[in-house]
């Protein structure tokens, strides 16, 4: 099927101006096939895409309305139901598919459909390979970096939601939340979570919640679902929100094996959304029994700190100086009577030693003295000077006839003077020895 020519039906189309003016304007079918002629220009083109809606007439021909699943785009499709059946997975809403087609205008409605020849629904392993491209896209540009995720608050004061309406995600995340901690506060924003307009609902619900100063979490959460299913939470577009958000991020998607991309963008993944509302919001039971637990830690760890400082303080007293302070004065009391004794009886032994000494000394000197000479008949003699120094008189070479004498005897001093000399001889060792 071919579009419809537009018959002149007046002037040759050479006959029209080749601009149109004021003065010469195109009509109405002229400018629809100068409008066809572009188009047609156009050629065979591939185009990939979402079906939403499909409907087969009974008139040997089907419609279709291809949505781009990241944007608020669409066009129309039409093809012979038999270009649908050849395709080898069976076609429905929700497909991603890429069609072969002219785009065709129709002059009568004035509107713009795609002519479809050929259909292929993109698989399972060529969604995963465009998502896994998508994902060291992403890696490489450090959207995934953890360096760069937010902190989790400890205890929010408003938990931001976004999810599926009146779903069983957001009971189970309320129920949850408010049982661990039933002061907590959930502001939800609802989205489409699947479909062609997903995408778009999910980003302008994060971007409410994160504008909101209360917030100080956003959970992201849906149920499982297929992989096709779960193409939205691996978008472009919702990453790069996600990764510009202010406020942190959880994200909860689907069950355990699955994992889109939205896991790596957000500051936090969550196996479950029943997990996601266990990690932002705390367990009142749990946090009270921890704080019973370390009140009772710290209250053992202080009695255990005063029980050995009571005991080190008794180990001090029960020392000797401190049991008895007067002890050691007394000890040093008796020491130093002690050596006080020991001193005296050195210095005794000392001066005793020393008067014998003396003593013997003194009797030798008196045996050795004058004294003790004269005292056997022997009498000192001075001869008399005019100056009164009265040398001892040594030898007779000394004296000389009339010289004045002074002899000392034990008791007393006699006055002389010399009347002769005599010489004497010494005695022979004979004599000596008779």
């Amino acid at each position: 099927m071919t579009a419809p020519q537009i018959p002149s039906s007046g002037a040759p189309a050479g006959e029209q101006p080749s601009r149109s003016t004021a003065e010469h304007p195109w009509p109405v079918r002229v400018v629809s096939m100068k409008v066809a002629q572009w188009i047609d220009r156009l050629g065979d083109v591939w185009v990939e895409g979402q079906i939403t809606q499909l409907n087969r007439r009974s008139g040997g021909i089907a419609f279709l309305t291809l949505r781009d699943p990241s944007a608020n785009v669409s066009i129309q499709v039409t093809c012979q139901p038999q270009v649908l059946d050849r395709s080898e997975v069976p076609l429905g809403e929700g497909t991603q598919v890429i069609m072969r087609g002219k785009f065709l205008y129709w002059s009568g409605r004035g509107s713009i459909s795609l002519r479809v020849t050929e259909v292929r629904a993109v698989g399972i392993g060529e969604l995963l390979a465009r998502i896994e491209r998508l994902r060291q896209l992403l890696y490489a540009e450090g959207l995934f970096d953890p360096r760069i995720k937010r902190p989790l608050p400890f205890l929010p004061r408003t938990v931001g939601l976004v999810t599926a309406r009146a779903s069983a995600v957001e009971r189970d995340v309320r129920s949850i939340a408010e049982d661990r901690w039933p002061a907590v506060r959930i502001r939800a924003e609802y989205a489409t979570v699947q479909g062609p307009t997903a995408v778009s609902q999910l980003i302008r619900s994060l971007q409410v919640l994160d504008a909101d100063p209360e917030v100080d979490v956003i959970v992201l959460a849906r149920g499982g679902g297929s992989v096709e299913d779960l193409l939205p939470f691996s978008d472009e577009t919702l990453c790069r929100a996600i990764h510009a958000a202010t406020t942190p991020i959880v994200s909860a998607i689907g069950h355990e094996p699955d994992n889109p991309l939205c896991d790596h963008a957000a500051d936090a993944r969550a196996a479950t959304p029943t997990d996601a509302a266990k990690r932002v919001v705390p367990d009142v039971a749990a946090e009270t029994m921890r704080i019973g637990e370390l009140r009772e830690r710290s209250r053992a760890a202080l009695r255990g700190w005063v029980e050995r400082e009571a005991r080190a303080v008794a180990s001090l007293r029960s020392r000797p100086a401190l049991a008895d302070p007067r002890r050691i004065v007394d000890v040093r009391a008796n020491e130093i009577s002690r050596l006080r004794r020991d001193a005296l009886r050195d210095i005794r032994r000392i001066v005793d030693g020393e008067s014998a000494t003396v003593g013997h000394l003194a009797a030798r000197l008196s045996a050795l003295g004058p004294a003790a000479t004269m005292a056997r008949g022997y009498a000192i003699v001075q001869r008399v000077t005019p100056d009164g120094h009265n040398p001892v008189v040594r030898s007779i070479a000394d004296l000389a006839p009339a010289t004045q004498l002074r002899v000392r005897l034990p008791d007393g001093a006699a006055r002389a003077a010399v009347m002769a000399v005599e010489r004497i001889t010494p005695p022979t060792d004979q004599e000596e020895s008779q």
